[in-house]
């Protein structure tokens, strides 16, 4: 008996130390300027939307009738919250790890079912890789809420980590998955919808984040057309249903959504596998920010989200490049705690999934909070100061001089990055290019 209450306090202590580690709100001293968090406390909660009658990719063979089923999305939603008076700001999240036999436990700011601060706040949506799920990036999705957004982020069906299927199933689906959420955001934002986002989300002004495979239905659904060949490609969805959203299909080519005004693109993949050619790319015309590992060996730098940001002639564009990260640049959270073990039913743990090898996971998503803020602050809610954080003397951040006077104004000589502390701005660079 002793020794299993010894055994007990043991598995308790651990709980409670990896809880403590696993925040997904950690704002280090180097973080550059619009890294931290906002003045508004946020709220959270999960709802789930139905698309039906979707094409059943999974149960359609070849040159047979297409299968139709009924597409549930459960979505993870942070919005600005109202707090009660004593009411402390903080709650936790139980995720479902790379390794599904493994749940972690992460805590952050948000509160869960708090009531929505009244406003007209900007939608973001945030699609994962595969597979993932809608906590891989909730660290931004706290984030931008603090700081006046509404943002939701999808567990696509077939592509989390307990529930990974075939992988045509998410090469079909992750665009339309995209665009049903926003169309179903803006439903339930209308006034008398019995939502509580009714009157508070503005999804005529819309961002999108994706990683990944999020990044791929990004690049598709801000107008980069897939390419012929991969229609019948290999990996391609059955009876050339890809076609759908193909650059050469006239009806794609109208059904651009206005209502996105900006994208961030995370280690999109697809390029350098065909999912794109140069005429398929031309097709981008919404600003977008590129964000990749310069090491990334899924989606490919130079052949993958290089070349797309060079492709994408037609658009308002920048890249922001990890010089030697991998493919886990900035999306992903901190590991969490219980990633570090093997479940026993893995090769490795998990961990790998979350972290890179050069790069710290949490200076990374600071630097990734930094632009996000920027970014839709410029393009979401017009603030056009916000351009400044862009406007770079030096591309190449190691290149930068850090030059202040004894009051901490910069001299002549300053070519720092706005809002970066000395020496900072090392390992990044940020191009951009115009139509």
């Amino acid at each position: 008996m002793r020794r299993l209450m010894v055994g007990l306090i043991l598995v308790s202590a651990t709980a409670t130390l990896w809880a403590q580690q696993n925040r997904i709100d950690v704002v280090t001293p180097s973080a550059p300027e619009l890294a931290s968090y906002g003045a508004l406390n946020i709220g959270v909660r999960t709802i789930q939307v139905i698309d039906r009658k979707r094409p059943d990719i999974l149960n359609t063979k070849e040159g047979g009738l297409v299968a139709e089923y009924d597409r549930t999305l459960t979505l993870e939603v942070w919005y600005p919250a109202a707090l009660a008076d004593g009411q402390p700001p903080g709650g936790e999240y139980r995720v479902i790890t790379r390794d599904p036999a493994i749940t972690a436990t992460m805590l952050g700011k948000a509160v869960r079912d708090a009531a929505p601060l009244t406003g007209n706040y900007p939608l973001v949506i945030i699609s994962h890789g595969y597979p993932g799920n809608r906590y891989l990036m909730s660290h931004i999705g706290e984030n931008l809420a603090s700081k006046g957004f509404v943002t939701v982020s999808v567990d696509h069906q077939d592509s989390t980590y307990d529930d990974q299927k075939a992988f045509a199933s998410t090469l079909y689906n992750r665009s339309f998955d995209q665009l049903f959420v926003l169309n179903e955001i803006g439903r339930l934002g209308q006034p008398g919808s019995g939502s509580f986002l009714s009157g508070i989300v503005d999804a005529g002004r819309t961002g999108i984040i994706g990683y990944s495979m999020g990044g791929y239905g990004v690049v598709n659904v801000i107008g980069g057309g897939y390419s012929d060949a991969s229609v019948s490609g290999a990996q391609a969805p059955p009876n050339k249903l890809l076609a759908a959203r193909a650059a050469s299909n006239p009806a794609y080519q109208q059904a651009r959504d206005p209502r996105i005004k900006a994208a961030i693109a995370i280690g999109p993949w697809g390029m350098q596998g065909g999912f794109w050619d140069l005429d398929g790319l031309k097709g981008i015309r919404t600003p977008v920010l590129f964000v990749a590992g310069s090491a990334d060996d899924v989606s490919g730098y130079e052949q993958g989200t290089r070349a797309i940001y060079q492709g994408a002639v037609n658009a308002d564009r920048y890249l922001l490049t990890f010089v030697n990260a991998n493919h886990n640049a900035a999306a992903p959270m901190p590991a969490p705690a219980e990633s570090y073990r093997s479940s026993g039913g893995t090769a490795a743990p998990a961990f790998s999934h979350y972290a890179d090898a050069v790069w710290d996971t949490a200076r990374m998503n600071n630097i990734f909070h930094h632009f996000a803020t920027a970014y839709f602050d410029r393009y979401l809610k017009g603030e056009s100061g916000k351009q400044a954080y862009f406007e770079v003397a030096t591309p190449n951040g190691k290149d930068g001089v850090f030059a202040m006077d004894r009051d901490g104004k910069p001299t002549k000589t300053h070519t720092y990055w706005k809002g970066f502390k000395r020496a900072t701005a090392v390992g990044l660079i940020l191009e951009h290019a115009t139509p």
